[in-house]
């Protein structure tokens, strides 16, 4: 499954599910897909995203090599997957706009 994350102020961006519902999670909402958030709740959805990531990032800090795997591949971070949804909130923040998702499956 993917999400696709809209809104007038920002070009649509897409995640795969996973990622997707883990993140809409973290801005405070059920996890429902579709869903949105409207203009006056992205203030603090994008609080609660920041904060989220912030506290995922000093955690990888204090236990070096967490973010590695098996794999060959390196993990990729919450911050790192999170950075085109929290622009996109950012804009959708300043434009002041609804925030919309779909599952693209």
């Amino acid at each position: 499954m993917l999400i696709t994350f809209s809104c007038p102020a920002y070009a649509s961006i897409t995640l795969f599910g996973d990622v997707g519902l883990k993140l809409i999670k973290l801005m405070g909402h059920s996890g429902t897909v579709p869903g949105a958030l409207l203009a006056d709740d992205l203030p603090a959805a994008l609080a609660h995203l920041q904060a989220a990531v912030a506290a995922d990032s000093s955690q990888d800090e204090d236990s070096p090599g967490v973010a590695e795997t098996t794999a060959e591949e390196p993990a990729v971070s919450l911050s790192h997957r999170a950075l085109p949804l929290l622009e996109l909130l950012e804009a959708a923040v300043a434009q002041h706009c609804n925030v919309m998702w779909d599952s693209g499956s």
